[in-house]
Protein backbone atom coordinates (compact mmCIF):
# COMPACT_ATOMS: atom_id res chain seq x y z
CA UNK A 1 0.00 0.00 0.00
CA UNK A 2 1.08 3.48 -0.82
CA UNK A 3 0.08 6.74 0.69
CA UNK A 4 -0.57 9.54 -2.29
CA UNK A 5 -2.29 12.57 -2.36
CA UNK A 6 -5.46 13.19 -4.31
CA UNK A 7 -6.61 16.57 -6.86
CA UNK A 8 -8.52 17.50 -3.54
CA UNK A 9 -5.33 17.69 -1.54
CA UNK A 10 -6.64 14.52 0.38
CA UNK A 11 -4.42 11.63 1.30
CA UNK A 12 -5.52 8.37 0.44
CA UNK A 13 -3.95 4.52 0.22
CA UNK A 14 -3.83 2.80 -2.46
CA UNK A 15 -3.31 -1.03 -3.15
CA UNK A 16 -0.10 -0.72 -5.37
CA UNK A 17 -0.03 -3.96 -6.48
CA UNK A 18 -3.42 -3.16 -8.74
CA UNK A 19 -1.57 -0.74 -10.37
CA UNK A 20 -1.56 -1.59 -14.69
CA UNK A 21 -0.25 2.28 -16.15
CA UNK A 22 1.19 5.44 -14.58
CA UNK A 23 0.61 8.15 -16.91
CA UNK A 24 2.73 11.68 -17.12
CA UNK A 25 0.38 14.69 -17.78
CA UNK A 26 0.25 18.49 -16.12
CA UNK A 27 -0.33 15.56 -13.21
CA UNK A 28 0.00 12.02 -12.81
CA UNK A 29 -2.74 9.54 -13.38
CA UNK A 30 -2.97 6.18 -11.85
CA UNK A 31 -4.74 3.56 -13.82
CA UNK A 32 -5.64 0.19 -12.23
CA UNK A 33 -6.34 -3.42 -13.39
CA UNK A 34 -10.26 -2.73 -13.03
CA UNK A 35 -10.17 0.25 -15.14
CA UNK A 36 -10.57 3.07 -12.29
CA UNK A 37 -8.31 6.02 -12.35
CA UNK A 38 -6.88 8.62 -9.94
CA UNK A 39 -5.28 11.61 -10.52
CA UNK A 40 -2.41 12.80 -7.82
CA UNK A 41 -0.18 15.69 -7.25
CA UNK A 42 3.23 13.59 -6.62
CA UNK A 43 5.08 13.24 -10.00
CA UNK A 44 5.43 9.66 -11.63
CA UNK A 45 8.63 9.42 -10.24
CA UNK A 46 7.80 10.35 -6.75
CA UNK A 47 4.91 7.46 -7.67
CA UNK A 48 7.46 4.88 -8.63
CA UNK A 49 9.92 5.39 -5.53
CA UNK A 50 6.77 4.77 -3.48
CA UNK A 51 6.04 1.49 -5.31
CA UNK A 52 9.78 0.07 -5.12
CA UNK A 53 9.71 1.10 -1.36
CA UNK A 54 6.67 -0.74 -0.64
CA UNK A 55 7.85 -3.77 -2.98
CA UNK A 56 11.28 -3.82 -1.14
CA UNK A 57 9.37 -3.52 2.49
CA UNK A 58 7.74 -6.69 1.05
CA UNK A 59 10.15 -8.77 -1.01
CA UNK A 60 13.26 -7.68 1.17
CA UNK A 61 12.28 -6.91 4.34
CA UNK A 62 14.02 -3.40 3.68
CA UNK A 63 11.97 -1.42 6.95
Amino acid sequence: MIILTGFNKKKFILNAEVIEKIEMMPETLITLTNGKKYIVIESTEEVIDLIIKYKRKIFVGDF
